[in-house]
């Protein structure tokens, strides 16, 4: 199953802790802040696969969090669940208007936010969900570390095995050369960011071989997108 990268952002620290533990233990990515610009800047530093946003935050109320990360391009399509003790139909209301995709009422029971956390990923990117991943007639079996490409298998190295994997999970997303370094090789990395061009070559060669269409889509001055359309 591929790790699910978690932004949280909640000022209660007992219940930030409480949160952390048990999605961690859940196999989640997490990373915390109390506060909305703070998230903002964390969010686009390394894009989250979700985000449980706290209605009421430091800094910026989590209403207003919201209504920027869904003006970012980097999470314009990043599911967000607002959690808040405000109950009321208008609240609600606000929230799903304002872009968030789920709404959890406190008080709420952290197995509870694990199940919706996990029914939110499945609809809205069920690539997350599972171990088989797909795009048009390419297969990946994340746990066997096989591909397939109209059924036949597909020799790949780590690099662009993770690759690939990358752009399975988020297709037609077009991703910079930086953010893939991010993303494939860690923020850490001393790669030049030309790097990504020679493992892009490969991986063309790769699954596409001689005869099929070259679904990685080259974007001038922006990058690269798993793409029918390339």
């Amino acid at each position: 199953m591929a790790r699910v990268k978690m932004l949280l952002v909640e000022d209660d620290a007992a219940l930030a802790e409480l949160l952390v533990y048990h999605f961690k233990r859940e196999d989640f990515e997490v990373k915390q802040t109390p506060d909305g610009e703070e998230a903002l800047l964390l969010a686009k530093e390394q894009t989250p696969d979700i985000v449980l946003l706290d209605w009421m935050v430091e800094g910026l109320s989590g209403i207003e969090v919201c209504r920027r990360l869904r003006r970012m391009p980097e999470t314009q399509n990043v599911p967000i669940i607002m959690l808040t003790a405000r109950g009321e139909e208008e609240d609600r209301v606000r929230g799903l208007e304002t872009g968030a995709d789920d709404y959890v009422t406190k008080p709420f029971s952290p197995r509870e936010l694990v199940a919706r956390v996990g029914a939110v990923l499945r609809r809205v990117r069920p690539a997350l969900a599972g171990e088989q991943l797909s795009y048009a007639d390419i297969e990946m079996d994340t746990v066997g570390h096989k591909v397939r490409r109209s059924g036949e298998v597909i020799p790949l190295g780590p690099t662009e095995f993770r690759l690939l994997k990358h752009f399975l999970e988020h297709p037609g997303w077009v991703f910079s050369r930086e953010r893939l370094l991010d993303a494939v090789w860690g923020h850490d990395s001393d790669i030049e960011s030309r790097t990504v061009d020679v493992h892009i070559r490969r991986l063309r060669k790769a699954i596409n071989g001689t005869d099929r269409p070259d679904i990685i889509r080259t974007v001038r001055s922006a990058g690269y997108a798993l793409d029918t359309g390339a």
